[in-house]
This record gives C-alpha cells, sequence and structure tokens, in this order.
C-alpha cells in the first residue's frame, strides 16, 4: 500500500492569505463559501401546525413495500402523504422555538 502525501496548496505557495483571494486574482469565481446548515421541520399542509407524527400500520414490512410514509396532524386531524417542510437555519430554529414556548435542553 502506497502513502500519499499531502500537498501545500498553491494559494499559500504563491502567498495569497485566502482561497478567495487567490481565485480573484488569477480571474476565477470565488469557491462557493460554506453553507450554512439548514434544519428541516415538517408541518401540516391544511394548518401549518408542527404537531404531527407517522402513522403506524398492522401490515407486514413485505406488504408494506409499496407504500409511503403517511402522516397525521394532531391538531386538525389531517392524514395523508404530501407533509410539507419548513427549512430553517439554526438561528431561525432557535428564534422558533423561543417563540413557540418549547424548552431547549
Amino acid at each position: 500500500m502506497k502513502k500519499s502525501k499531502l500537498s501545500t496548496p498553491a494559494w499559500i505557495l504563491e502567498g495569497y492569505d485566502s482561497p478567495a483571494a487567490y481565485a480573484k486574482a488569477h480571474g476565477q469565481k470565488e469557491p462557493e463559501k460554506e453553507k450554512t446548515k439548514s434544519l428541516k421541520i415538517k408541518v401540516c399542509p391544511k394548518c401549518g401546525s408542527d404537531n404531527v407524527g407517522i402513522v403506524l400500520s398492522n401490515m407486514d414490512f413485505e406488504e408494506e413495500s409499496n407504500t409511503g410514509k403517511h402522516w397525521e396532524c394532531k391538531k386538525c386531524k389531517w392524514k395523508g402523504s404530501d407533509i410539507k417542510e419548513k427549512k430553517l437555519t439554526e438561528d431561525e430554529l432557535m428564534k422558533y422555538l423561543d417563540e413557540k414556548g418549547e424548552e431547549i435542553a
């Protein structure tokens, strides 16, 4: 087994302070910034509540292989498979939980 060596990036070898400065000097598009982590919460498509859960069935695994996940809203009793998702950043999620009154451990 051959060991691989790490090589020093070109932007360091040429004396630039960052990959963005290197890309700019060479007329390249700046590398994309690290994306902020987005979190998803499931919401009811009928009433918008996040109090939803998966409906369990009595079917065997083999019989259930062609069905999707079925959801149920605990607030308005909606049932279905076309659940909506909200994407929130970590800060938005914390604000959402604060407004909702959830205790964060």
